[in-house]
Parts: structure tokens; sequence; C-alpha cells
């Protein structure tokens, strides 16, 4: 019995690290999006960002385990009509943020000009996550098939999905943090207005690469 208990505990925790490092990989539009806002709205749009993808993949969950999640594993036409939903969106913000850079003064007086409209940018950033998280149909498979090995038959199922829900949604809130703070130091060492610019452009790149990644992904 000690044995077994033993061999329990590090199978126990080689499926915690799994589980984290399967989420990240499903997750990894995600953090391309969080990062570009970080680097050119700050860290409080990036964390706005991370409150809608959070939202966004709470709406997932409970579609998956409402079934939709074999509806689109089922239907090939209807996985690809999200799926380039996600592409096309993902792309288009890509598009709006190097615009924005392009209109991005690099003169030194405009240093200090307050930006206008910051909490506009805000709730833009939400959506945007939540968007970003709800047009991924890959997520929404899934949380069907992989977070159903943990579910007991024989419990409360109610409660189960809760726990699932409320685990999940945590390991990407902090997941997706340390990226933000990463990406949100990096960009208070590069405060000149050209170096704006430029991060602006990195931003919109990273964006297109998630949704090149993203259509290119089966």
């Amino acid at each position: 019995m000690r044995r077994i208990a033993q061999r329990a505990v590090p199978c126990q925790t080689t499926r915690q690290k799994q589980t984290k490092w399967v989420i990240l990989k499903e997750k990894c539009f995600s953090v391309l999006l969080v990062i570009g806002q970080s680097l050119t709205r700050g860290k409080g749009a990036a964390m706005m960002c991370i409150l809608g993808d959070v939202i966004g993949s709470i709406v997932l969950m409970g579609l998956s385990f409402a079934g939709v999640g074999a509806i689109l594993a089922a239907s090939a036409l209807l996985f690809q009509v999200v799926k380039w939903g996600g592409v096309l969106y993902l792309a288009w913000l890509g598009y709006r943020q190097i615009a924005e850079a392009r209109q991005t003064p690099t003169a030194d007086a405009d240093t200090n000009t307050p930006m206008p409209g910051q909490s506009h940018f805000a709730w833009r950033s939400f959506w945007a996550g939540t968007i970003t998280a709800i047009l991924n149909p890959k997520a929404i498979i899934f949380y069907m098939a992989f977070l159903a090995q943990f579910i007991h038959p024989q419990a409360d199922l109610t409660a189960q999905l809760a726990i699932l829900t409320l685990t999940s949604s945590m390991v990407v809130l902090v997941l997706l943090t340390g990226y933000a703070l990463v990406a949100a130091r990096a960009r208070q060492l590069f405060q000149s207005p050209r170096a704006k610019k430029r991060m602006g452009y990195t931003s919109g790149t990273f964006m297109i690469g998630g949704s090149v990644l993203m259509a290119t992904t089966r």
C-alpha cells in the first residue's frame, strides 16, 4: 500500500505538470495577444485582455461540457468556420496595431503627450481577449477531451465541473499574467516615441504571426 501511495504522488505531480503545459499550448494565441497588448498599451490593458480571455475560456468550457465540442469535432465545416473566424479576427487585430503604430509620433516633443481614450483601449483589450478565446475551436475540443479525464461518473458532476473550471481558469490567469508582467517590464525600458512605435510594429507582427499559426495548425 505504501508503494502504491508513493507512486501515486509522482504520478499526480506529473499529471499536473502535463495539464499546465497542455493548457499553455492551447493558449499560445492568447499569449501572443497578451504580450502585444502589454508592449503597446501597458499592464492595465494586458490585464483586461487576460480577464477577457479567462471569461472566454469559461464560456468555452461551458460549451464543451454542453456538447458543442462534440459537434465541432464531428463537423469539419463548422470547425473550419469557427477556426477561420478566429484567424481573420487575430489578423485584423494585428493590422490595427500596426496601423496605430504608424500614426505614433516619433518627435521627442510628443513623448509626454497623453494618449486619449485609455478606458476605451482597456475595453477593446478586454473584448479582444474574449473573442480570441471563444473563436478557438481547438480549445473547445480540448476542454471536452482532456478535462473529461478528470471527471468521475459516480461523483457530483456539478461540483466537479465547477472545480475543473476554477482550476483551469487559475492556471490560465497565472500563466498569462506572467507573460504580461515580463512584457510590461520590457516596455518600461523603452519609453522613447521611436521605441514605442517599434513595439507597436512588433505587437502587430505577433498577432499576425499568431493568426498564421492558427491557420496552419490542425
